[in-house]
Parts: structure tokens; sequence; C-alpha cells
């Protein structure tokens, strides 16, 4: 398998950006993480690889480390 792209990759990534906070728009937090999860779960259906998908959660995790343990290095 080919490493994880993680690269842009998106032909508009505003406009995707403007229609995913306009899914959230008037939801609770609850409602906005059952969204989020939900978008998750179809998304990775649809790739469907298991190790793209791995990495992907390494990556998410390590790129949002700092920033959850509030650790600015």
């Amino acid at each position: 398998m080919a490493p994880l792209n993680t690269r842009p990759n998106l032909t508009d990534p505003d406009s995707f950006y403007s229609e995913l906070l306009l899914a959230h728009e008037g939801l609770t937090d609850e409602a906005s993480a059952a969204l989020n999860a939900r978008l998750i779960l179809i998304l990775a259906n649809h790739i469907g690889d298991r190790e793209a998908l791995g990495q992907a959660l390494a990556a998410a995790r390590q790129s949002g480390s700092a920033s959850d343990t509030g650790d600015a290095t």
C-alpha cells in the first residue's frame, strides 16, 4: 500500500469547509459530535483500506496531540 496522502488534495477546500460548517449550524455540541462520528464512519467505509485508515488515525492523533495536552512544543 502507498503511504497516506496528507498533502492538500481537495479541489475546492474553502467550499468544502464552508459546507462542513453549515452542516453543523444550529446543532448542540452532542449532535455536532454525532454528525462528525457518522461522517467519519461513512468516509472510512468509502476508503475501505484498513491500513490507510490506521495511518490516518495515527496522523490525526499526532497532529492534534500538542493542542490536546496543552503542550505547545
